[in-house]
């Protein structure tokens, strides 16, 4: 390809494409200019002036010559998908943090006679080689440069102050920042995070500011019961999260945490933190296309040094309200089992062979039908109890998440197995139930006293006694600490003490269970207020079919009739009603409506196989309520 063809290609002067491509073109229209150049790239014409070694003629070569190409993937792709598109060609250079490396990288790009340089220094004492660039007439466009804040850079202090923001709109005030040392990247978003804090008028002390390399950063966390963090770095949210994990903290149960996301990180789905994206592929086209701006001499007065993208999150799952600001948390403690349930014409005698119907399996145990129950209602839960080491805790996991229980308070025993609970259900709803225990036997005090953090700013906790008696204990020792209502059912025991009734606020066994810890009576009545004697406030004695009897220790006595419902199952009647008990006296009902709506939604689970498919939602419970008993409800 000759001068003489691109001028024809053109129609303009040999004379006219001479002068652009040996930048002498200033007095050439615009439009004109940019017409040749386009020729002139997309064929290849190497001018006659680069032949001769003349400074001044375009090679149409930029260089890139990076700090550390390793961590800027996408900004080189970008950088080099906009030059191709121009028609350059691009060189890149890795100065691998050393000056000496960077140095032999520049007199390289000086022999090939670059148009331009994107040079990204490696430290302060970098420029004193720019005069090399100079004496070739090589332009140079600086990124990332501390000298120089009005080279090109993306604007992380936009981005540090976008997602400080996100955790303050989710009500957060103790906000941390946990930043990698001598990192300018660092610096700028705790810039944006502390104007962020201080636009919402949150008080900006020296704590908020943590570094990865301080091995004591999450016991600061904890400490100072910081209760969101921002990580300038996707690698440090990965880190928090790990050692928040290691310590039985979760986010965002306990924690939220929001990140910025580099390229490197792009197919992590997992675990899921909530991050902003870092445009760096945008940001290596900008920067190329404002390189070859300034190489071809167009006024382009739009190009800014700042350059900032569409600010949005991936998604919010590792964000949510402070655990101090959430209202209606419930504690489950109890069994978790698999329930093996056997549907039967006749519940099994000794000596005698019966035939199942039908069987299923299922997620089981008082503890589970508790949390559930609750969860069903509209209510933040989390259960504690054991399960053992065996293909059923997959099934545990997957129902418990599918019903939005927290699971943080569930422990793992590698040497047992899970509980089993085997259960013949009669056609006329009645049931005999045999109960293996395996690993709820052996949630014990110390596990109790290392899930501490989830009893603060509970409300109730509800206590089934298919674990340790020891255990129980234990947990009265946090329910006292934190002022949390207590709703024990006795079951699977046959004598309790004094010094633990007392510190229950409302006793609910059935007529079979009363009968067993209070044998010298035998009405309903007199067993009531025997309990009541022994300290305890409010006695609901559980009837069955036939409701229940309330006492209280100010005076109230009275039987409650059941809701009318056809019994297909009795299971988990007495758990679906201690559930809807609880979750409608934390909402402000009073004692006896709050037991009668109880009863409803007891009705719905024994009218129904099973127990957690059995268990009514909030809205189908009410809509039931509002066509028979509307003044039960607000």
């Amino acid at each position: 390809m000759t001068i003489k063809v691109i001028a024809k290609m053109a129609n303009v002067s040999i004379s006219t494409v001479s002068k652009i491509v040996n930048n002498k073109a200033d007095n050439i229209n615009i439009e004109t200019r940019n017409r040749v150049l386009k020729l002139v790239k997309e064929y290849n014409y190497t001018p006659y002036a680069t032949v001769k070694n003349i400074s001044n003629a375009k090679t149409f070569i930029l260089g890139l010559l990076l700090r550390s190409a390793s961590e800027t993937n996408l900004m080189i792709n970008g950088f080099i998908n906009n030059a191709q598109k121009q028609g350059y060609s691009v060189l890149v250079y890795d100065s691998l943090n050393d000056t000496d490396t960077e140095l032999r990288h520049i007199t390289s790009l000086c022999k090939h006679k670059a148009d331009g340089v994107l040079w990204e220094p490696v430290n302060n004492k970098s420029q004193q080689y720019e005069h090399y660039f100079k004496a070739q007439n090589i332009f140079i466009s600086y990124i990332n440069n501390s000298n120089d804040y009005l080279s090109p850079h993306i604007d992380f202090i936009k981005m540090g102050y976008f997602i400080t923001q996100k955790l303050i709109d989710q009500k957060h005030t103790n906000i941390a920042c946990l930043m990698k040392e001598n990192s300018q990247r660092s610096n700028l978003v705790f810039d944006g995070f502390k104007k962020c804090l201080f636009d919402n008028h949150i008080t900006i002390s020296d704590n908020i500011q943590l570094f990865i390399n301080d091995s004591k950063y999450c016991s600061k966390i904890l400490s100072q019961k910081v209760t969101g963090v921002v990580t300038t770095h996707f690698a440090l949210a990965l880190k928090l999260y790990e050692q928040m994990n290691k310590l039985h903290y979760y986010i965002p149960a306990d924690i939220s945490l929001v990140s910025l996301r580099d390229d490197i990180r792009e197919a992590i789905s997992f675990p899921p933190i909530s991050s902003n994206k870092i445009p760096y592929f945008e940001f290596g086209q900008y920067i190329c296309n404002n390189l070859i701006t300034q190489c071809e001499n167009k006024n382009d007065n739009s190009i800014e040094n700042c350059f900032s993208s569409q600010l949005n999150l991936d998604h919010e799952e590792s964000i949510d309200i402070p655990s101090t600001r959430r209202t209606k948390k419930v504690i489950v403690i109890g069994s978790i089992n698999i329930d093996v349930i056997l549907n039967v014409d006749e519940l099994p005698q000794s000596g005698k062979t019966i035939t199942a119907n039908s069987c299923s399996t299922s997620l089981g145990g008082k503890g589970s039908n508790q949390a559930i129950g609750v969860a069903k209602l509209g209510c933040e839960v989390y259960l504690l109890g054991k399960i053992g080491n065996d293909y059923d805790v997959s099934l545990i996991f997957e129902t418990l998440k599918r019903e939005n229980v927290f699971t943080q308070g569930i422990c793992r025993d590698t040497k047992s197995i899970t509980g089993k609970a085997y259960i013949h259900v009669q056609q006329d709803a009645e049931s005999s139930i045999t109960i293996m225990p395996g690993a709820n036997e052996y949630l014990q005090p110390q596990d109790i006293n290392s899930m501490e953090r989830l009893f603060e700013n509970a409300v109730y906790c509800l206590i089934a006694t298919e674990i340790p008696i020891e255990t129980i204990v234990e947990t009265l020792k946090f329910t006292q600490k934190y002022n949390i209502n207590v709703i024990l059912k006795p079951a699977s025991i046959k004598q309790i003490s004094d010094l633990l009734l007392k510190k229950i606020d409302v006793f609910i066994p059935n007529k079979n269970e009363a009968s067993v810890l209070c044998p010298y009576e035998t009405s309903v009545e007199k067993q009531a207020e025997y309990f009541i004697k022994k300290g305890i406030p409010i006695v609901i004695i559980t009837l069955g079919h036939k409701g229940c009897y309330l006492r209280t220790s100010d005076g109230i006595s009275k039987y409650l009739s059941a809701a009318e419902f056809i019994s297909i199952d009795s299971t988990g009647g007495a758990d679906a009603f201690i559930a809807a008990l609880a979750a409608y006296l934390i909402d402000g009902y009073s004692l006896e409506t709050s037991i009668k709506i109880a009863s409803y939604a007891a009705g719905f689970c024994v009218s129904r196989q099973g127990v957690v498919p059995a268990l009514i939602d909030r809205n189908s419970l009410e809509n039931h309520i509002k066509k028979l008993e509307p003044k039960l409800l607000r």
